[in-house]
């Protein structure tokens, strides 16, 4: 059974922004890294003052691991202006309803 996770990471949205339209590549070098480790699905989402990852995954411990290891992730979290203080991880487990589309 798969599972979802939000990332909500504090910050300087607009940094965010910039960093996502200058330097492209950065994000699509992580894409296959992380279907490697275990993830299925991933969504960027912006709200006031924050970044909001939104994610599905293999299982809680594949993205735990490659979170915790990546230091691409590290970087690009600092330098689209990601706020020093440690992000929001909420992990469910994905169920199935039926009004799912």
């Amino acid at each position: 059974m798969s599972v979802l996770v939000t990332v909500r990471v504090r910050g300087d949205v607009d940094q965010f922004r910039r960093v996502l339209k200058d330097e492209p590549e950065r994000f699509r070098e992580i894409a296959p890294e992380a279907k490697a480790a275990g993830a299925i699905h991933h969504r960027f989402g912006i709200g006031d003052g924050f970044v909001l990852a939104v994610d599905e995954w293999e299982s809680a411990e594949a993205f735990q691991a490659f979170f915790q290891s990546s230091e691409k992730v590290a970087a690009i979290i600092r330098d689209a202006g990601g706020s020093p203080e440690p992000p929001e991880i909420v992990i469910t487990e994905a169920i199935n309803s039926p009004d799912e589309f």
